[in-house]
């Protein structure tokens, strides 16, 4: 099965952390996308900080354009990659071994892909 794969973070953790800290953590996430090459499907992307963000959206007025995310959620996601496992399990289990998990504020959203559009077909 096909799943995305989020890493979140909460960017105020994320400016608290010890530069040597965050280079080491860097090494084994590099080192995290080697070891688990197999079951990676693509190169996985990191994105820029939330503030470079622009937000597309409907409005009462028609779609607007806005600076940032829309949302006042706490986490943003900072990256993501899509795997191909052979379950859910196995997907959380390739999760829980994020190296950035051990920071505070971190997490990993897993959620299965759509591959079979045949329940949209009218």
């Amino acid at each position: 099965m096909k799943y995305v794969i989020m890493f979140t973070s909460t960017p105020e953790h994320d400016a608290a952390v010890a530069p040597e800290v965050a280079q080491d953590v860097y090494g084994r996430v590099y080192q995290w996308f080697q070891d688990n090459a197999d079951a990676i499907e693509d190169s996985g992307a990191e994105l820029q900080p939330v503030e470079t963000a622009t937000t597309v959206r409907h409005s009462a007025q028609g779609v607007i354009v806005v600076d940032g995310p829309f949302t006042e959620a706490r986490e943003a996601v900072g990256g993501f990659s899509i795997i191909d496992v052979a379950d859910l399990d196995e997907a959380i289990a390739l999760a829980k071994s994020w190296p950035m998990l051990e920071l505070e504020g971190t997490s990993v959203e897993v959620r299965p892909v759509v591959t079979d559009y045949s329940q949209f077909e009218q």
